[in-house]
């Protein structure tokens, strides 16, 4: 059975401090989390960080100086990158790879679970019903970090977990791979018993406060919600994931 290749585990994230020092991280392949780059910065070698940050698809914060000098005392330059203590996979990579074990497809895809211990909880309950990959975007998720990793009871380090800039083109190259998605979420009347899960699919969760994102929920080929039938009408969203994900399980074991 092909593996995914596993990162390296740290007790907390690196962080590297100046231009060239971040330069260097990227070249030799470091995997960066975040990236704080101080307003209005310029020069040649911001210049050429910036080239590479476009070639590699990386995005970066534009922050005041103070703030960076709230993260450290060190002389910055500008310039401050959290290295991710895991190695994210690619989903065109991921998916091939599922299909050729002869698996068929369970995907979960968060869009805008902010919260690091609800990623961390999310990432458990996904590693131990044995989703294939997570997938979040690169831009307004929350941090991987040793939080997440802690409240993942390390399943961050075991389950494939897809970094990419644009949830929606994803959902389109999910539905051309023949995966169908899944969209939870109260702006429907059906419920999550409706769809049929023993098919590839992949699960699409939203935050709490602001749930899916209109694009995704318009090209959705189905959407589902939870039931409720209390006086509190909303679930944390790490426990939505867990109910809609062993529904799935229910229904390939059944």
């Amino acid at each position: 059975m092909r593996q995914f290749s596993k990162p390296v585990k740290r007790e907390s994230n690196q962080m590297v401090f100046g231009i060239r020092a971040v330069i260097e991280a990227i070249d030799s392949g470091k995997e960066i989390e975040s990236l704080f780059v101080q307003r209005g910065l310029g020069g040649e070698l911001f210049k050429e960080l910036k080239t590479l940050l476009l070639d590699r698809g990386i995005s970066y914060q534009q922050v005041p100086v103070e703030k960076l000098d709230r993260i450290t005392k060190k002389n910055h330059q500008g310039v401050i990158a959290v290295i991710s203590p895991i190695i994210y996979q690619k989903i065109e990579d991921v998916i091939p790879a599922i299909y050729e074990q002869g698996k068929v497809p369970l995907i979960l895809m968060l869009d805008g679970i902010t919260d690091v211990r609800n990623l961390g909880a999310i990432a458990r309950t996904a590693a131990c019903a044995g989703v294939d990959a997570i997938i979040v975007p690169s831009k307004g998720s929350a941090e991987i970090n040793p939080d997440a990793i802690k409240t993942s009871a390390g399943a961050l380090y075991k389950i494939a977990v897809c970094r990419h800039e644009s949830l929606a083109h994803i959902t389109k190259f999910l539905q051309e791979s023949g995966l169908q998605v899944v969209a939870c979420t109260e702006k429907t009347d059906d419920t999550i018993y409706k769809p049929d899960f023993t098919v590839p699919t992949a699960i699409v969760m939203g935050a709490e406060d602001t749930g899916i994102s209109d694009n995704i929920i318009r090209h959705a080929d189905y959407l589902a919600k939870i039931p409720m039938f209390g006086d509190i009408a909303s679930l944390n969203v790490s426990v939505s994931a867990g109910v809609i994900i062993y529904e799935a399980i229910r229904q390939r074991f059944k």
